[in-house]
């Protein structure tokens, strides 16, 4: 029976230098790697065993991660779950079966994988790593390949004991980079058993120029391993993630294929078939059919079932890793100089204080070191205004340093109400505006650091000049209301922000969030404390979704920085923004229903997809301590609205509708899905 290496209880052993304090290329640490890569050839001429036979269960997951900074978590686009029936001979001649083969999709989309993508790996990639049959990466050697020793630097990094059942393991931890980061090669971390130096878990990620596809922004692996019989280490669970963007934009959006594979049910010195020496690397199915194979849940259920641990082993902590052992090294394929976006309305928006609004940015993105420049600049038609950014990031290790200077016009508001694009059309169709809005001229300078798993802190000094702002445009239809007097003199802040990232698709518990303290002093001095709170968790036939958000300023807190709520975004059935104040606490909580739905093609590739989501809500705010000379008022009291929402098109678009319990009044909105707004 094989024993899982790396979920059981793992004990520190004492005695082993930090990789601070541990040298490269200690005599210690290169005798054992010259000792994995030894037995490595070893076992290939082992005659103990001759071949296998396994079966391997997998996903191959498609996402979509779009958002400011891409700190929001994926979402699936498609899923595709794959068995197969795997055969290996010594010395490298490896053959798999795709017996079962089934996917579903969730938002458009015309992917393609490669073949390799739908199989394990069985060797651990041997002397040299090939992904994408070649077209990702190719040929880049192995640390433990005899070339590879001349390559790479290692380090030892700690030491671990292994316990499962009577067996007792010590596996040393080594950290593993290039001697040169501008060859294609690998950064990551070898496990290795002290007793054989053979590879029990190996995590790695590449340095650029191993990447041949220009899309390519880094490939991430984790290949784990499990002893049978005492004495063989053979492939167990493994896991790849492989981010895309586009080459000429740099835009908060990216693909990812994601891969999870279980392998299991050896049976040791199998007969390889003869027909299989003919066959394919990957043979079998060349497409998905369902039918083909008996599955023992809806693929929905399988998905969810799988969420967890994949989500538990974010490959964000395998990419914190190997950041930490690079430094300032780059490690992105992506380099050079991109136009660059935050959103769609960083190019073109509309609102009534600077009419419609132009922007342009770049990014230059050094080739060798973390450094990134980022310049931007806008004209606003109606009000002449030139508002723009220059800001600048350094990677070192998993902190990352920040400095930036600009002007920008911010709303009253930390969360969005509604997606920007649809504010621009509301603005320019309508004189519906959903902001107010100050001019705001910055100095900025900021340390981030993750923490945790999902969880990162931020600290950043700077300072800040809001100025007013009057209504200078006028829309197609209707009339512009004033925008509020924000205008508040020059501050110096500092703020440090705490923030828990969501954890993922499909997951059915999950609490994230951010909470911010922020200090400022000038014409008066200040402290503001908001929290923003989302929890999910299943309820039901359905699921419970909450979005809250609070906020409480001392008295000095100027006009800029207070807080608001009413109607669109927060709470239907009452007049936008008709409360605020120093103070306020705003909630919605939801009961959301997939209900089967007519598809309607929308192309080769789309449809409105096979289901959509009901949700009643039920909506709570309050709010105390009016700033004097703003539109917005005290709640007196709890505000309450409920209402009904549905999202259709595979989830992108929502309608809501709404009653104020309190006033009566009726509101309904169209709009995109909120998952979307921070892109729009």
């Amino acid at each position: 029976m094989p024993f899982r290496s790396w979920f059981l209880a793992v004990v520190a052993m004492g005695g082993v230098p930090s990789l601070a304090a541990q040298a490269w290329n200690a005599p210690a640490v290169v005798t054992l790697v010259e000792r994995g890569s030894a037995r490595r050839q070893q076992v290939q001429a082992d005659t103990s065993l001759q071949s296998y036979r396994a079966r391997a269960h997998g996903f191959v997951f498609f996402l979509a991660q779009a958002g400011s900074g891409l700190a929001e978590p994926p979402r699936l686009v498609k899923a595709d779950e794959l068995q197969l029936e795997v055969y290996w001979r010594a010395p490298s001649l490896s053959k798999q079966t795709i017996l079962g083969w089934r996917d579903g999709t969730w938002l458009p989309t015309d992917i393609n994988y490669h073949r390799d993508h739908l199989g394990v790996v069985t060797n651990n990639y041997g002397n040299r790593i090939r992904i994408g049959e070649g077209d990702e990466v190719r040929d880049v050697l192995h640390p433990l390949s005899p070339a590879g020793l001349l390559a790479y630097e290692f380090a030892l990094q700690d030491s671990l004991t292994v316990v499962a059942n009577t067996r007792t393991i010590q596996v040393y931890e080594v950290a593993v980079r290039p001697r040169s980061f501008t060859q294609p090669l690998v950064v990551g971390t070898l496990y290795l058993d002290v007793a054989t130096a053979e590879v029990v878990q190996f995590r790695f990620s590449f340095t650029p120029s191993a990447y041949l596809d220009p899309q390519l922004e880094d490939i991430s692996i984790v290949l784990e391993n499990a002893l049978y019989e005492g004495r063989y280490w053979l492939p167990e669970r493994q896991t790849i993630e492989i981010r895309r963007r586009t080459t000429w934009l740099d835009f908060p959006a990216r693909g990812i294929i994601r891969g999870r594979w279980e392998i299991g049910e050896y049976a040791l010195n199998a007969e390889f078939p003869q027909a299989l020496y003919g066959a394919p690397s990957i043979g079998g199915l060349r497409e998905p059919a369902p039918d083909a194979t008996a599955w023992p849940e809806p693929l929905e259920e399988a998905i969810a079932a799988v969420a967890g641990p994949v989500n538990r082993q974010d490959m964000t902590t395998l990419r914190r890793e190997v950041e930490r052992i690079a430094g300032d090294r780059a490690l992105s394929g992506l380099h050079g100089t991109r136009i660059a976006a935050n959103s769609l309305s960083d190019m073109a928006r509309v609102n009534r204080v600077q009419g419609l609004t132009l922007g342009f940015g770049v990014t230059v993105q050094a080739a060798e070191r973390r450094l990134t420049l980022r310049p931007y600049a806008a004209y606003g038609t109606s009000d002449g205004r030139l508002v723009g950014r220059l800001t600048a990031d350094l990677g070192i290790g998993t902190t990352t340093v920040s400095l930036g200077a600009g002007r920008r016009v911010q709303d009253v508001s930390d969360v969005l109400v509604t997606a920007p694009v649809v504010n621009s059309l509301t603005s320019q169709e309508g004189g519906q505006d959903y902001g107010d809005y100050a001019l705001v001229n910055w100095v900025e300078a900021g340390v981030r650091r993750p923490i945790a798993d999902r969880t990162t802190l931020a600290l950043t000094l700077g300072v800040a000049n809001a100025h007013d702002m009057s209504v200078v445009a006028t829309p197609a239809r209707g009339t512009y209301r004033s925008n509020p007097a924000l205008g508040a003199g020059a501050y110096t802040q500092a703020a440090l922000t705490l923030r828990r990232e969501a954890a993922g698709m499909a997951v059915r518990h999950d609490l994230s969030g951010e909470v911010t303290l922020e200090a400022g002093s000038g014409p008066t001095d200040y402290i503001r404390g908001a929290a923003g709170l989302r929890w999910r968790a299943p309820l039901g036939p359905g699921a419970l979704r909450v979005l809250a958000y609070a906020g409480v300023g001392s008295d000095g807190t100027p006009a800029y920085r207070s807080f608001v709520m009413g109607g669109r975004g927060t709470l239907l059935g009452y007049p936008f923004r008709a409360y605020g104040g120093r103070s306020l606490g705003v909630a919605q909580a939801e009961w959301r229903f997939d209900l089967p739905a007519p598809a309607i093609p929308l192309g080769t590739f789309a449809s409105t997809g096979h289901t959509m989501v009901l949700a009643p809500f039920i909506g709570l705010g309050w709010s105390e301590r009016a700033v004097a000379g703003t539109p917005w008022a005290a709640s007196n009291g709890l505000r309450s609205t409920a209402g009904l929402a549905t999202e259709w098109f595979m989830g992108l678009l929502r309608v809501e509708g709404g009653v104020g319990l309190r006033d009566g009044l009726f509101e309904l909105t169209v709009d995109v899905s909120r998952e979307w707004w921070n892109i729009l």
